[in-house]
C-alpha cells in the first residue's frame, strides 16, 4: 500500500474553501495536488459532496463527479476542463463541477479520491448509483480532504 492523499493548493484539510469556488462566485473547481497513487491503478475517481446537504436537501448533494481520470496525473488545475475523463451529472443538473452554496449555514464538503483497478467506462449520462454499483471491487485505495463553506 501507497499512502494516496489528495491535497489543494487553495485550502488545508478542514479549512474554509476560498469564497471563488463557490456556485454563486466564479464556480471553478479549486485547483487540487494528488500523490502516492498506487501501483496497479489503473484510473482515479473524483467525487465532491455536501453530507450536510441531507437536513436541507433531503439527500447528500453531489458537486462534481469525475472518472476514468489518468492515475498518472500529479495534479487537477484550477477551472479544470478535462479531455481523457469524463464528468457525470451533479445534483444541480448540470455536467461537471457545481460549487459550494450552503443554503442554511456553514456545510463541510468532501473531495473524495479513489484509486481503482479498472476504467469504469461509463459514459456522462451515469448517475451516482452507476458509478457506485460501477467502482464495487474494484477500490485500491482512497483519500478525502475536507473543506467548509459558509452562505
Amino acid at each position: 500500500m501507497t499512502d494516496l492523499t489528495l491535497s489543494s493548493p487553495a485550502f488545508d484539510d478542514g479549512e474554509p474553501i476560498p469564497r471563488r469556488y463557490g456556485y454563486t462566485e466564479d464556480n471553478v473547481n479549486p485547483p487540487l495536488s494528488i500523490s502516492g497513487v498506487p501501483e496497479g491503478a489503473a484510473s482515479l475517481l473524483l467525487l465532491v459532496d455536501d453530507p450536510d446537504a441531507v437536513e436541507p436537501a433531503g439527500h447528500i448533494w453531489d458537486h462534481w463527479l469525475v472518472w476514468d481520470v489518468d492515475p498518472d496525473r500529479e495534479s487537477i488545475p484550477e477551472a479544470w476542463s478535462p479531455d481523457a475523463a469524463v464528468e457525470g451529472q451533479n445534483d444541480y443538473g448540470e455536467q461537471g463541477y457545481g460549487g459550494p452554496n450552503p443554503p442554511d449555514g456553514e456545510h463541510t464538503y468532501r473531495f473524495r479520491l479513489y484509486a481503482l483497478d479498472t476504467d469504469l467506462g461509463l459514459t456522462a449520462a451515469a448517475t451516482r448509483d452507476d458509478v457506485a454499483d460501477a467502482v464495487t471491487g474494484h477500490i485500491i485505495e482512497k483519500d478525502t480532504l475536507e473543506g467548509t463553506y459558509a452562505p
